[in-house]
């Protein structure tokens, strides 16, 4: 008999074994299914590729042929261009080419004529040939008669013909020359008018009115008694501090300040100006403010000859040069402020050297420094000429701005052409209308001088000092002076002006011949 275990055990074993072959075979199973799909799959997978590779290769090829095609249009279409430019230009060549034959024709009709026309001038040149023979033979008869009529041979009569023909031609030649002569004095005197006139419309300044006094205004007359102060101390406090006079008379609201330092006389005004602006006038108040006034007219000096020299264009001055042109702002010369005039002169001459061809630098430096003697003549000896030079050679100055501050008034020979340059400027801004002014009694004692030296000459009847004293008119009489001793009378009497009398800018001498009938009817 079995044991029962056993049994049991056999069968667990038997059916592990059956469950784990149908596992597998399941398991099989599933595994093939799953290839099959995937089989499946990758094949769909290809053949969209294929599908879509089918797709990018006819597009592809649709676009190489798109261009290909614009390519071929574009390519036509400059075959085309090249096409019509060469038929143009093969066009021009034709019509050139029948150009060219046309003109090759006339040529050689023009070559034939000329062919004609040279065999009838040899022809004409054997005629003349002959002639001229023949008249040579005519000629030297008719001097053999010549010379056997006026007794003289042909080389007599060839002399004398030169010396009348020499004689004329010395005339013609003194009158061509005294045309050019004229003609080109004409020219020149018009040029440099017009450089001139061109010059003074480009440049003008202002003029003052001279002055050795300044006024100045009070609030009320009860002003006057404060400024003389206790026992008259607050004015001598305050003369002794600016170095000029203070005048207190009758004149209504003013005191008057008088003094022939300009620039101390500014430094006054404008103390007073303060003191009475502030009300406290007392001799420390006084020196006070006229030492700070001092101080601020330095620093108005200094500012307007760096203003100048601005205006000018003149940048390279050292700087005590540039403080004595701004004193110059407080200078005057017959009315016309020198800083003025200077800076005038400077650009005035700059402009004229530069028409001229010449350096306008150095023009406009010697016009800007021609006065600046003037700055400090009233506190040295000599003419602000010789100052002025002796004051640049300290610092070192050029030779053309020395020689043109040097020579500007005729004091030494010019060596350059700047001194003339500044000459003519300085005659063009002190001599222009309303520039400068003279006191009356010298104007008068010039006119009656200019009319005194041109009556002095043999021959005048009258003359009369007019335009200011600018211009001079003589009349003459008839019957003494001529018309060439009325030339000869105007250039003496201007050399006697020139030579006698001190003016500004240029006197004018015109004299006046004429003859009057006179007849009356009765």
């Amino acid at each position: 008999m079995d044991n029962p275990l056993l049994i049991t055990v056999g069968v667990g074993m038997a059916a592990a074994v059956i469950f784990y072959i149908l596992g597998w075979l399941m398991a099989r199973k599933v595994g093939q299914g799953k290839i099959a799909r995937a089989e499946e799959v990758s094949a769909t997978i290809i053949r969209e590729a294929e599908k879509e590779a089918e797709i990018k290769k006819k597009e592809a090829i649709l676009e190489a042929k798109d261009e290909w095609y614009k390519a071929k249009v574009s390519f036509e279409r400059e075959l085309q261009i090249k096409r019509s430019e060469f038929q143009k230009t093969e066009k021009q060549l034709l019509e050139r080419e029948t150009n060219l034959n046309r003109k090759v024709d006339v040529l050689g009709k023009k070559e034939k004529e000329y062919q004609n026309k040279e065999r009838a001038l040899l022809a004409k040149e054997k005629a003349v040939g002959i002639r001229e023979i023949e008249l040579e033979h005519l000629i030297s008869v008719q001097n053999e008669q010549l010379e056997r009529v006026a007794g003289m041979t042909s080389d007599e009569a060839k002399k004398i013909l030169m010396e009348n023909l020499e004689q004329a031609a010395y005339r013609d030649a003194a009158s061509r020359v005294k045309e050019i002569i004229e003609e080109a004095e004409h020219h020149a005197e018009k040029e440099a008018r017009e450089i001139i006139i061109g010059a003074i419309y480009r440049c003008a300044a202002d003029h003052t009115v001279e002055s050795t006094v300044s006024v100045v205004s009070l609030p009320n007359d009860e002003m006057k008694g404060r400024i003389i102060g206790r026992e008259g101390r607050n004015i001598r406090s305050f003369e002794t501090a600016t170095g000029v006079d203070v005048i207190v008379d009758d004149t209504p609201e003013a005191v008057i300040l008088s003094g022939y330092d300009p620039v101390r006389r500014e430094i006054a005004r404008l103390s007073l100006e303060k003191l009475v602006a502030d009300g406290r006038i007392h001799p420390a108040r006084i020196e006070e403010v006229v030492e700070k006034t001092e101080k601020e007219i330095e620093i108005k000096i200094r500012e307007a000859g760096e203003q100048a020299c601005f205006d000018v264009g003149i940048h390279s001055l050292h700087r005590d040069i540039v403080w004595l042109l701004g004193k110059l702002h407080f200078r005057t010369s017959y009315g016309q402020n020198v800083l003025q005039h200077s800076v005038e002169v400077a650009m005035l001459c700059g402009i004229i050297a530069a028409e001229l061809g010449l350096d306008p630098v150095i023009a406009k430096r010697g016009g800007l420094l021609h006065d600046i003697g003037k700055a400090i003549d009233r506190d040295t000896e000599g003419t602000h000429t010789q100052i002025g030079v002796a004051l640049l050679k300290r610092f070192n100055e050029i030779p053309e701005v020395l020689n043109a501050v040097e020579a500007h008034h005729g004091d030494v020979p010019a060596i350059c052409p700047y001194p003339i340059l500044v000459q003519a400027a300085d005659a063009i801004s002190g001599a222009r209308p309303g520039a400068r002014r003279e006191p009356l009694e010298g104007y008068i004692k010039r006119l009656e001088k200019l009319e005194e030296l041109a009556d002095s000459f043999h021959g005048v009847a009258k003359a009369y000092a007019i335009q200011a004293g600018r211009e001079v008119r003589v009349i003459v009489e008839n019957q003494e002076v001529d018309d060439v001793g009325a030339t000869l009378l105007a250039s003496d009497i201007a050399k006697k002006i020139q030579g006698e009398m001190e003016y500004p800018g240029q006197i004018k001498v015109t004299v006046i011949r004429e003859s009057r009938a006179i007849d009356y009817a009765k």
